[in-house]
């Protein structure tokens, strides 16, 4: 006795899905789709225009069963067998046969009968409203997956500046959806103790910074609303703006004039000197 053979291994296989296919199939089931309402209009037109002759029945009745045949045939074809199937076959010849009878009656019944009007009615509203050839074909060929939306990704926020402060208006007020989306701050200074400047930029080439909400930033930073200002950059676009946080702290009037008045006003001038008083007093009432 020969040895028997030993069972198979199940081996479970998953076929990857090629766009170029799936983008095929949906391409054939549109056309299928179409040619299905053209069919439909046809046999609507057929039908009507036997009310009156019997000039177009024989090649009417021609066309419907050559449609029909090709129909079934694409249908049935590759398969299996079982009830679903004979279920969508007789479910796909409906509309061919139900035209077929239609177009037999009116030409045994002599002229037009209001019996004839109801059934090219009830056919041509149930066959453009049902679609049962089609119901049959998604029977036995589910209809190719949908393809894939394209998911807009909200830009990657640029961090130019490695200070922790920008670090963190990246992470927290920066980021999609948050207070300010789309912008990064820069050139950060410190102005005192518990206050600083800085630039909000935006990070699309073109666009302005977005409106903020001082409400928002000040929830975020846990710091008082009156303390916190954003304005415009003195000479710049609505592309960056100015954003400053509390009081800055006194400063000599020897660096007030060379860091901001000097290089506007007098550039090259230095300031050697303050008197404090009024003009023409004298010394004795100066403080």
């Amino acid at each position: 006795m020969p040895p028997t053979m030993p069972p198979l291994m199940k081996v479970d296989l998953t076929i990857p899905a090629w766009p170029e296919v799936e983008r095929a199939r949906r391409r054939l089931d549109a056309v299928r789709s179409a040619v299905g309402r053209v069919a439909t209009v046809a046999g609507i037109a057929a039908a009507a225009i036997g009310l009156f002759t019997p000039a177009v029945a024989g090649g009417s009745l021609l066309a419907t069963a050559v449609l029909s045949s090709a129909g079934l045939a694409g249908l049935r074809l590759w398969k299996p067998s079982g009830h679903q199937k004979a279920a969508a076959t007789a479910l796909y010849l409906v509309p061919g046969a139900s035209l077929a009878a239609l177009l037999i009656a009116e030409q045994v019944v002599p002229g037009i009968h209001w019996g004839e009007a109801l059934g090219l009615t009830v056919w041509s509203t149930a066959t453009w409203m049902l679609r049962p050839a089609r119901v049959a074909r998604l029977m036995v060929a589910p209809p190719p997956p949908p393809a894939a939306a394209a998911v807009a990704l909200a830009p990657v926020q640029q961090v130019v500046d490695g200070h922790p402060v920008a670090q963190w208006w990246a992470s927290r007020v920066a980021v999609a959806g948050g207070t300010a989306s789309g912008t990064v701050l820069e050139d950060i200074e410190r102005t005192g103790e518990a206050s600083m400047r800085a630039i909000i930029r935006s990070v699309d080439p073109g666009q302005p910074v977005p409106d903020i909400s001082i409400r928002h930033l000040s929830a975020l930073m846990d710091v008082p609303e009156e303390l916190i200002t954003i304005g415009p950059v003195p000479r710049r676009g609505a592309a960056v703006r100015r954003l400053t946080i509390g009081k800055p702290a006194e400063e000599d009037p020897a660096t007030v004039w060379a860091q901001r008045i000097a290089p506007v006003a007098m550039p090259g001038a230095v300031l050697t000197g303050v008197r404090v008083g009024r003009p023409g007093a004298a010394p004795e009432e100066r403080n």
